[in-house]
């Protein structure tokens, strides 16, 4: 989990494809495509993506109080079905000056595409996206032959 020097640097940074922030505390739709999103990884950084509940789009902080109620709603999105293969991910309450931040980090997923209610969701930049299954297979097609083993010339020498 990031320490409070991190947390303070990526909220002041702007949003992008590893940054998702958020005032609101029920918009569980939001929440499940940023995680699926940042589950798949497209851009292939191979690092956490966060979502950031509390904070406005100019990276200050809402007052919001963290509740519970918020922890367990976040935390059960991580195994409620609707996001395939489970998304292994963390989420943890942190007290700033200004107010509470609640904190889901989310880890690339081993076996993409990670659906969300049976669609992919992307990040590109600061914006998600649901794929379509025609690009969505060329996309993750062509970052497993990145990600995994020779590529085709590799292949086609040997």
């Amino acid at each position: 989990m990031l320490t409070e020097d991190q947390l303070k640097r990526l909220l002041s940074d702007l949003e992008s494809d590893r940054i998702e922030r958020t005032v609101s505390v029920d918009n569980t739709d939001k929440f499940c495509q940023a995680i699926c999103a940042f589950a798949n990884d497209l851009p292939n950084h191979r690092q956490p993506g966060y979502l950031f509940v509390g904070v406005k789009d100019n990276g200050t902080l809402s007052g919001l109080v963290v509740d519970d109620k918020l922890l367990k709603n976040l935390g059960g999105i991580r195994s409620d079905g609707n996001i395939l293969p489970q998304p292994l991910m963390s989420v943890a309450k942190v007290s700033l000056d200004g107010g509470d931040v609640a904190v889901v980090e989310v880890y690339p997923s081993d076996l993409p595409p990670v659906r969300y209610r049976s669609r992919v969701y992307i990040r590109v930049g600061p914006r998600g996206r649901c794929q379509r299954a025609r690009r969505r297979n060329r996309l993750f097609s062509l970052q497993g032959l990145k990600n995994f083993g020779p590529s085709l010339r590799e292949w086609r020498k040997g």
